[in-house]
């Protein structure tokens, strides 16, 4: 990946196929694009659908122990410039779904990466939801949510004035990425973070992965030694 170009990741906890969620995901998504190639940039877009994950969820929530597709998608938020994330919201709150696979992740996977939040309902009700707990709950990941949220109620995906939030996001966003904060943090001060296993993308350093404990560890069996 040259300087020049940003990778864009889209996290949809959509239920269904099409959703509504994913629906206002691309439409950042594009928007995104759009302004970043208008400043010079290429993009290289990832979509990261929660739905997909959900039979590997339960053991993931239990034990820690990832499935490959919650290691590709790991693999995939380590590499963003950007994040888009979007859920959909039940009961006053983001889906299950979409809180259960933040609390997987490791809680310094994210640091300093821009974010757009965004959530999508039936009523304007929820409106809320995004700014009081999205954005609380992406502050604890450490993550730079952009200051403009998304949020869209059925009758909202017609009028100007969420496509006018979305082209004020994607703004927000392009210049965040422009920054090259979170790639900053990664390279010249990764080591001032107290990681948890797991979160360093590979940087880690003194584990014995081959040793007994650490292959009970991660699912495998234990193999005596010889003698």
């Amino acid at each position: 990946m040259t300087a020049d170009t940003f990778h864009l990741v889209v996290v949809s906890a959509g239920a269904s196929d099409p959703s509504s969620t994913k629906m206002l995901a691309d439409r950042a998504a594009q928007r995104v694009t759009s302004l970043a190639r208008e400043r010079g940039h290429d993009v290289r877009v990832s979509v990261i659908e929660i739905r997909e994950l959900l039979p590997e969820l339960p053991q993931a929530l239990s034990s820690q122990f990832m499935g490959p597709k919650f290691r590709a998608a790991i693999d995939t938020l380590v590499d963003a410039d950007g994040i888009i994330a979007a859920a959909p919201v039940y009961k006053a709150g983001a889906s299950a779904a979409f809180t259960g696979f933040l609390q997987v992740l490791d809680n310094d996977l994210l640091i300093g990466k821009p974010v757009i939040l965004a959530a999508t309902a039936g009523t304007a009700r929820h409106a809320l939801v995004v700014d009081e707990e999205m954005r609380s709950l992406f502050a604890y990941l450490r993550t730079l949510p952009v200051p403009t949220g998304l949020f869209a109620a059925p009758e909202d995906f017609s009028s100007t004035a969420l496509t006018s939030r979305i082209a004020r996001a994607a703004q927000e966003l392009v210049l965040l990425m422009e920054s090259g904060f979170a790639r900053a943090v990664r390279g010249e001060t990764w080591g001032a973070y107290q990681h948890e296993f797991g979160s360093a993308g590979g940087t880690e350093l003194g584990v014995n992965l081959s040793s007994d404990l650490m292959r009970l560890a991660t699912g495998g069996s234990h193999t005596p030694s010889a003698g």
